[in-house]
């Protein structure tokens, strides 16, 4: 339990660490991250020789400091994460309840539509939706929730199945509650924390949805900060410049570390099945 906490913790705290720097993004970073100095093209961190303390982590190929550019990416990624991730979750579980509670043909139709839409590389998906719907914030956002939308459909569906046939779900419906009511107050509740760490992950997820669309040039504008977008810029220049390679890498990294975290922990200390079979 102690470690549980002590992973909760952690994540939250780099969760509102990563929420801080995105909300703040205009007053931490240095510079605007779409102005470029041609006449400081490619200069190292400030701590190494030939760096500048106006671009603490360096600058690119056009002159843009690095640390702005993943202070601004730091929002489109989080904006991503949130948006994309709670839209999935919203699809995903409401078909889950649906077809998990109701069952019978219902279930059977809402498992064939999960094991169709399974059935396409979640990538190639991506890619596919995005072509389709264009670039942009809105449509990255939509591809991702129109693809990730069965993880959670097929595992709260699971779920759900085992706690519909716990005794007090037979005691509601016994006792006439109407099925919303029983779905609301007994079966929602019970899946809450598997939704939880669900929802923790599907962040870490986006994150990296987002940063290999933006890699390949079909996520948001190239006037909009972006993780993927820096590596792909950065990957010209790597042996000029590894730094601009190397800060979004660690960008992505840290920030799926913190949601995976941020998962594991809620659901230690919140599931009551972990906490029994301790």
């Amino acid at each position: 339990m102690r470690a549980d906490l002590v992973k909760l913790l952690i994540g939250v705290c780099l969760f509102g660490f990563i929420a801080g720097v995105a909300v703040w993004a205009p007053r931490l970073a240095p510079h605007d991250p779409a102005e470029q100095d041609m006449l400081n093209t490619l200069l190292p961190p400030a701590w190494q020789a030939g760096g500048s303390a106006d671009f603490p982590l360096g600058t690119d190929a056009l002159g843009e400091c690095i640390l702005s550019r993943l202070i601004y990416g730091t929002r489109t990624a989080l904006i991503v994460a949130l948006a994309a991730s709670f839209g999935s979750m919203v699809v995903g579980t409401a078909l889950a309840l649906t077809g998990g509670y109701a069952g019978g043909w219902m279930d059977w139709l809402v498992v064939h539509l999960v094991d169709l839409w399974m059935s396409f590389p979640p990538i190639i998906l991506s890619l596919l939706l995005m072509v389709g719907l264009g670039t942009g914030l809105r449509n990255v956002i939509l591809a991702i929730v129109l693809v990730d939308w069965t993880r959670f459909c097929r595992v709260v569906r699971a779920e759900v199945l085992q706690i519909r046939r716990r005794d007090y779900v037979t005691a509601a419906r016994l006792l006439g509650l109407t099925h919303l009511r029983i779905v609301g107050r007994d079966i929602l509740p019970a899946a809450a924390p598997l939704i939880a760490t669900l929802v923790s992950l599907e962040m870490g997820i986006a994150v990296i949805v987002e940063a290999t669309l933006s890699f390949v040039g079909l996520s948001v504008g190239a006037d909009r900060p972006a993780w993927g977008i820096m590596i792909a810029d950065g990957r010209a220049t790597v042996h000029q410049a590894p730094w601009a390679l190397i800060a979004p890498m660690l960008a992505i990294f840290v920030t799926v570390l913190t949601f995976n975290r941020l998962g594991d922990g809620v659901r230690g200390v919140f599931d009551p099945r972990l906490k029994q079979s301790r």
